[in-house]
């Protein structure tokens, strides 16, 4: 670390589960910063002390970030070296530490990102889904009113929308994600570089299925992906294959034959047009 007598605050990521994942250089940090603001610090003391690391801790969370702002900056002032960090991840990603990085930089302090681990990252990187463009959306609320509405307003957006959730609303979640978006591909990211790390896809209906089958599957803490609406190209081969499937099937064709005929014509999922025959097959 530079001797420079210029106070900084380092923002350092942390594994999200296995602890091989800190880089040598945030190890590196968190052993020479004079001390360290944690979200939570008997959560931050275990990490350091399975690293072999003491270094004095400062509480900062979503209760008392505003006020610690001041303490710090005078600190960093006085040429101080501190570190910031989450109880798992990447700092201000669903995690306290906006407000103390805003404030310090309109104060004319250095802050100097540590970058690793990031859950919403590490899930997107194996979900096989589009990621040139995404939403990333956080904790949607609570409450299913509220989730929905949000899950509504972005209902037509074609880039991947990412969520997180605990494990005590992920029923919920896809539930809501079931009535807003149908069927709809969704990827499950549980319990990421854990020993159970699992991930799912399929609708969020079918989700649900897998969870009924399995509890287990509805443990740990969750990155949710959505994938985006259809594009308009595609929008129109879904009005184009919807005729086809109805002609097809006023005259009597089977409706998983007619599904396949609309695949060799315009392509796209087997699964998606043979849904969408059913809803067309006469008395449906």
């Amino acid at each position: 670390m530079s001797e420079t007598k210029e106070g900084v605050l380092y923002v350092v990521a942390t594994p999200i589960g296995n602890l091989e994942d800190l880089s040598a250089r945030a190890g590196r940090v968190l052993s020479e910063v004079d001390a360290i603001a944690a979200e939570d610090t008997r959560h931050t003391q275990r990490l350091l002390r399975h690293l072999g690391i003491e270094r004095p801790l400062i509480s900062l969370h979503e209760h008392n970030e505003t006020a610690r702002v001041e303490q710090l900056r005078r600190r960093l002032a006085d040429g101080a070296q501190l570190a910031l960090v989450s109880d798992a991840g990447t700092p201000l990603i669903s995690d306290p530490g906006f407000v103390l990085v805003r404030e310090l930089r309109r104060a004319g302090c250095r802050v100097v990102p540590i970058p690793g681990p990031c859950a919403l990252i590490a899930a997107l990187s194996a979900a096989g889904l589009p990621t040139d463009r995404f939403t990333f959306e956080g904790f949607l609320p609570a409450k299913s009113g509220a989730r929905r509405k949000q899950l509504e307003a972005g209902a037509s957006r074609e880039e991947t929308r990412v969520f997180y959730e605990s494990p005590h609303r992920i029923r919920d979640l896809l539930a809501d994600l079931a009535a807003v978006v149908g069927e709809r591909q969704v990827v499950l990211a549980r319990e990421l570089t854990k020993t159970f790390e699992t991930l799912l896809d399929g609708s969020a209906a079918e989700l649900l299925s897998i969870m009924d089958e399995d509890p287990d599957q509805a443990r740990g803490e969750f990155v949710v992906m959505l994938a985006g609406a259809p594009r308009r190209e595609e929008a129109a081969d879904d009005a184009e294959g919807e005729a086809l499937l109805r002609a097809m099937l006023a005259e009597g064709v089977a409706v998983k034959s007619a599904a396949a005929v609309v695949v060799r014509l315009l392509g796209g999922r087997r699964k998606h047009w043979y849904q969408m025959a059913l809803t067309q097959k006469p008395g449906a």
